[in-house]
C-alpha cells in the first residue's frame, strides 16, 4: 500500500478551475472605462506614480494661474504683462487637454496621448517664450512675469523629457487587450491612434473656433455665427466619432465623416478669406495663426480619416468584446 495516499486523501482537491501559482497573471484586471480599459493606480510603478502626481499639480497649478490673468482681463485691471484674452483662453483649453492627454496616456500607455501631451507642452513653453521677449523687448516685464515664465519653462522641459522617456516604454497594454495575436494587438493600437486623433482634432477646432470669434479676424455677422456654431459642431462632431470607434458602429464612421465636410468646407473659406486681407492689417500674428491652425486641422482630418478608413475593416473581429470583457 502506497504509504502517501492517506496524506493525500486528506487534503483538500484543487478545483479544476483554480490556476497554479505559477500560472497565475501577474497583473491586476483592468478597469473598464467609457475610453477603454486602463491599469489600476496600485499596479503602476512607484517612480510613475509620483511624476504622473507632479505632472497633474503642475497643470493645475498653470490652470490656476490662467484663470488668474483671465479675470485680470475681464476686471480690465490695465496689468502690462498679461496676455490677451484670446491667448489666455487658448492657453485655457490646451491645459485641460495637456490634463486628459496625460492622465489616458498614463494610465492606459497610450503612445497617441503622450506624443499629443508633449506637443502641446512644447506649444505651451514656444508661446511663453515669445511673449516673454516681447515684453522684455518693451520694457514691461514684471517679477510675476518672470516668476510664470520660469515655472513654465522649466516644468515644460522636465515634462517632456519625462514623457518622451515614456512614449519608449514597450506598450503592455496592447498585448493585454489583444493578447498574443499580434493582428489584434495591431487593431487596438489603430484604434487608440484614431480615438486620440478625434480628441486632437477637437483641441484643434476648439482654439480655432476660439481664435475666429475673440478677434477681429472676421468682419461679418454671418462667419461669427458660423464661428459660433461651430464650436457646437466640433463637439458634436467629436462625441459621434468617439462613441463610432470604440462602439465599432460602421455607420456612425459614416456620419462622423460625413459631419466633417462642413468643417473642411469652412476651414478652406477661413484660409481664402484671410489670404484677401492679408495685406489689410500692419500685423499678421492673427492671420498666420488662423492658417496654421486651419492648416494643422486639415492635416489631422486627413490622418484621421485615413486611419479610420483601415480601422472600419477589422470591426467585428472581437477587439471590443476583449477590451469590454469583464476578465481581462
Amino acid at each position: 500500500m502506497d504509504e502517501r495516499s492517506p496524506l493525500l486523501g486528506n487534503q483538500p482537491q484543487q478545483g479544476a478551475d483554480l490556476l497554479s501559482p505559477n500560472l497565475r497573471p501577474r497583473h491586476q484586471e483592468l478597469i473598464l472605462t467609457p475610453c477603454g480599459p486602463m491599469k489600476r493606480w496600485s499596479e503602476l510603478p512607484r517612480l510613475l506614480q509620483v511624476y504622473f502626481c507632479s505632472a497633474i499639480l503642475s497643470l493645475l497649478a498653470l490652470l490656476g494661474l490662467t484663470l488668474f490673468s483671465l479675470y485680470k482681463q475681464h476686471m480690465d485691471t490695465g496689468v502690462l504683462d498679461e496676455d490677451n484674452f484670446t491667448v489666455s483662453l487658448i492657453q485655457l483649453i490646451g491645459i485641460l487637454f495637456c490634463i486628459y492627454y496625460i492622465s489616458r496616456g498614463v494610465l492606459q500607455e497610450n503612445r497617441q496621448e503622450l506624443v499629443a501631451f508633449v506637443f502641446s507642452v512644447f506649444v505651451v513653453i514656444i508661446r511663453s517664450v515669445v511673449n516673454f521677449f516681447v515684453l522684455v523687448s518693451k520694457g514691461q516685464q514684471e517679477l510675476l512675469t518672470t516668476i510664470r515664465f520660469g515655472f513654465i519653462v522649466g516644468l515644460g522641459i522636465i515634462h517632456i523629457v519625462c514623457t518622451l522617456l515614456l512614449i519608449r516604454r514597450p506598450n503592455m497594454m496592447a498585448f493585454r487587450v489583444g493578447g498574443a495575436l499580434e493582428c489584434l494587438q495591431e487593431q487596438y493600437s489603430l484604434l487608440n491612434r484614431c480615438f486620440s486623433m478625434v480628441t486632437f482634432d477637437l483641441q484643434a477646432q476648439l482654439c480655432l473656433c476660439v481664435l475666429i470669434i475673440t478677434t477681429n479676424l472676421v468682419t461679418s455677422a454671418a462667419d461669427n455665427i458660423i464661428a459660433g456654431v461651430g464650436v457646437f459642431w466640433a463637439i458634436l462632431t467629436a462625441a459621434v466619432g468617439a462613441v463610432a470607434v470604440l462602439k465599432e458602429a460602421k455607420v456612425l464612421v459614416w456620419v462622423f465623416m460625413v459631419l466633417n465636410l462642413p468643417q473642411v468646407a469652412f476651414f478652406v473659406y477661413l484660409m481664402y478669406t484671410v489670404a484677401e486681407k492679408w495685406f489689410q492689417n500692419e500685423t499678421y500674428t492673427v492671420e498666420a495663426a488662423a492658417i496654421t491652425g486651419a492648416l494643422i486641422s486639415l492635416v489631422i482630418k486627413v490622418l484621421l480619416f485615413w486611419g479610420l478608413i483601415r480601422l472600419v475593416h477589422s470591426f467585428g473581429q472581437g477587439l471590443r468584446e476583449r477590451m469590454f470583457a469583464h476578465n481581462q
